[in-house]
C-alpha cells in the first residue's frame, strides 16, 4: 500500500483563530485518513491553542518531515524557532505576527518546492499584520493568466478568471486567449487530481450570456479549448450555470469575475468552504474565512473549513478527486 501524501499546514496568524481551528481539525482524527499531516509554525503557539480548545493532544516539535510520527494523538510541528511567543496579544494585528506569517509561508513553500511535502495548506492570516511588516507581497498575487482562485463548496466548484479587480477593468481583461488558456490549465489540473474526464462550464459575463464580450472573446476562447479536445461548454447564462454545477452536470464553473463566483459559493453554503490557489507548481489550499480576532483564545471557532481544506488537499494530492460531502 502506497503512503498517503504528506500535507504541510501553516498554522496561520498567531493572534487569530488559525492555530485553534488547526488543532480542532487535528483532534477529529480524520486527517490521517487522507494524508500524513505536519504543521509549520510555533510549538508554543500550538500548545496554547490546544489548551484553549480543551484538547488532550500532545504537540511534538520535529526537525524535518522525515521525523513526523504520523499519530492522530500527536501534533507534529516544524518550528524554526523564529517567533517570540511574548511579542503579541491575541486578537490584535501585530507586525511580528505579520512577519512570522510570511516566514512560515516561505518555509512551507521551500518544503514543497524541494519535494519534501506533496501539498500545502494555509490557515487564516492577517493582511493588515503582513502589511505592517511590509511582507504582504509574500501572499500569492492573483494575476490573470498566471494564478487563479478556485473555490470549493461540496458539488459547487468555481474557478475565477479574474479576482480582485473593478468590473470596468474585467471587461478589458477578458480575451479569447485568456479564456482558452485558463480552461486548458483547469482541465490539466482536474485530470491530475483524479477527474478522468472533466466537465467544465464557462459562465457568461452579461445577463443571459449575451453581449459583446461573449461574442468577441468568451465564445472564441471556449471554441479554442474545444479544439484541444477539452469537454467544455459555454458561455452559459450566469444566473443558472452555478445551479447546473450543483446538480452534477459539471465538475467546475469558470467564473468571469470575483463576486460572480463568490456570491454563488457563499449563498450555496459557507461552512466547510475552502479555496485552492492555482499557480504554484504544487497544490496550495486555504480557507474562506479570516482571523476572527473576536473568537481568538475562546476555543469556539468553527474548524469545519480547516478540516475540509486539509482533507481535500490530501485527497486531490493522492489523485482521488473531490470529496463527496454534499
Amino acid at each position: 500500500m502506497s503512503l498517503k501524501p504528506t500535507v504541510a499546514t501553516m498554522i496561520g496568524d498567531p493572534a487569530g483563530i488559525g492555530p485553534e481551528v488547526v488543532a480542532k481539525a487535528w483532534a477529529t482524527g480524520e486527517l490521517h485518513d487522507y494524508c500524513q499531516p505536519v504543521l509549520i509554525g510555533s510549538q508554543l503557539v500550538m500548545q496554547r491553542a490546544v489548551k484553549d480548545c480543551g484538547l488532550s493532544l500532545k504537540v511534538n516539535k520535529v526537525a524535518s518531515v522525515k521525523d513526523i510520527q504520523n499519530d492522530p494523538a500527536i501534533i507534529d510541528i516544524i518550528d524554526s524557532g523564529k517567533f517570540d511567543d511574548e511579542s503579541f496579544k491575541l486578537g490584535l494585528d501585530n507586525e511580528s505576527c505579520g512577519q512570522i506569517s510570511a516566514d512560515w509561508l516561505d518555509e512551507m513553500d521551500q518544503l514543497a518546492l524541494a519535494g519534501e511535502v506533496n501539498a500545502t495548506v494555509m490557515a487564516p492570516i492577517s493582511s493588515v499584520s503582513m502589511k505592517m511588516a511590509g511582507v504582504l507581497d509574500k501572499v500569492i498575487n492573483m494575476e490573470p493568466g498566471h494564478s487563479y482562485l478556485f473555490l470549493i463548496s461540496g458539488p459547487l466548484r468555481v474557478m475565477h478568471l479574474t479576482d480582485h479587480l473593478p468590473l470596468r477593468d474585467v471587461c478589458d481583461l477578458i480575451t479569447a486567449d485568456l479564456v482558452s488558456t485558463s480552461i486548458s490549465q483547469l482541465n490539466k489540473a482536474l485530470i491530475s487530481w483524479g477527474i478522468e474526464k472533466p466537465r467544465i462550464a464557462v459562465a457568461g459575463l452579461n445577463p443571459h450570456a449575451s453581449g459583446k464580450e461573449e461574442d468577441e472573446e468568451i465564445t472564441p476562447g471556449v471554441e479554442q479549448a474545444k479544439a484541444q479536445g477539452i469537454n467544455v461548454e459555454g458561455p452559459i447564462a450566469p444566473d443558472s450555470v452555478f445551479r447546473h454545477c450543483i446538480d452534477g452536470h459539471y465538475d467546475v464553473v469558470l467564473a468571469m469575475f470575483h463576486d460572480q463566483g463568490h456570491i454563488a459559493i457563499k449563498t450555496w453554503g459557507f461552512s466547510g468552504n475552502c479555496a485552492l490557489i492555482m499557480g504554484p507548481p504544487y497544490l496550495h489550499m486555504s480557507v474562506a474565512h479570516g482571523t476572527a480576532y473576536d473568537l481568538a483564545g475562546t476555543g469556539q471557532a468553527d474548524h469545519s473549513m480547516m478540516l475540509e481544506a486539509i482533507k481535500l488537499t490530501g485527497n486531490l494530492a493522492a489523485g482521488n478527486g473531490f470529496l463527496n460531502n454534499r
